[in-house]
């Protein structure tokens, strides 16, 4: 089995038996963005707290 394969199945395993479709699907994608923002972190693509907050006060003013 694909490691992506087994990782989907082990979250939906870890699931309590009445967990909805959308809680899984909730988790599976919370999964994803938690890997993605492992890998992007690992690759350096991050930005400090401060550039964070200049980027966020630019897109409420519309401004990228």
């Amino acid at each position: 089995m694909s490691a992506v394969k087994e990782k989907m199945a082990d979250v939906i395993q870890n699931q309590p038996e009445d967990a909805t479709f959308e809680e899984i699907l909730r988790e599976l994608a919370f999964e994803q963005m938690i890997a993605s923002g492992l890998k992007d972190s690992r690759e350096g693509k991050t930005i400090s707290n401060d550039g964070s907050g200049k980027y966020l006060n630019g897109q409420r003013r519309g401004v990228h």
